[in-house]
C-alpha cells in the first residue's frame, strides 16, 4: 500500500500517507492490545492453576495439622487420666497411713497406761517397806530389781 500511495501524484500522495500512518498506528496499538489481553490472560489461568494448587496445600496442610491436633488431645485426655488416677491412689495411701497413725496412738495409749499400773504397783510394796519397816517377803535384791525396772520404764516414758 506505502508503495503504491507514493507513486501517485503529490496533492493524493500525502494524504494516502498520512491515512496510511494512522492505519500502521491503530494497527500496531491493536497488536499490542491483544498481546496484553492474552497476556493477562495467561497470567489469570497460571494464577487460578497456582491458588488451586495453592487451596490443595493448605487443605492438606490443615488436615494434616487437625489429625495432630486430634493426637494431641487424645495424649492430653490419657494424661489426664492418669493424673486421676495417682490422685485417687494417693487418698487411699494417706487415708491408710491415718489409719496406722490412729492405731499407733491407741497402742501407744495403751502401753502407757500399762506403764503407769505397772509403776503403780512397783511403788505400793516399796512405800509400805518404807512406813513399816518390813520387806513384806521380799529381800533387798528384789526391791533394788524393782528400782532398775522402775528406772527402765522411765527411759522408756521418755522416748515416747
Amino acid at each position: 500500500m506505502d508503495l503504491e500511495a507514493r507513486s501517485l501524484q503529490p496533492n493524493v500522495k500525502a494524504v494516502l500517507l498520512a491515512k496510511l500512518r494512522e492505519y500502521k498506528s491503530d494497527l500496531n496499538n491493536l497488536k499490542s492490545e491483544h498481546k496484553r489481553l492474552a497476556s493477562a490472560n495467561s497470567n489469570q489461568a497460571a494464577r487460578d492453576d497456582l491458588l488451586e494448587s495453592g487451596m490443595a496445600y493448605a487443605m492438606s496442610v490443615s488436615a494434616n495439622q487437625r489429625g495432630r491436633l486430634m493426637m494431641s488431645t487424645e495424649r492430653l485426655n490419657e494424661s489426664s487420666d492418669r493424673i486421676k488416677e495417682s490422685r485417687r491412689t494417693m487418698r487411699e495411701t494417706e487415708e491408710l497411713g491415718v489409719s496406722i497413725l490412729q492405731d499407733l496412738h491407741q497402742q501407744r495409749q495403751s502401753l502407757l497406761h500399762a506403764n503407769d499400773t505397772v509403776f503403780l504397783l512397783l511403788k505400793v510394796p516399796y512405800r509400805h517397806h518404807l512406813l513399816t519397816g518390813k520387806f513384806e517377803g521380799k529381800d533387798e535384791k528384789e526391791i533394788n530389781e524393782e528400782r532398775r525396772k522402775k528406772e527402765q520404764v522411765k527411759e522408756i516414758k521418755m522416748l515416747f
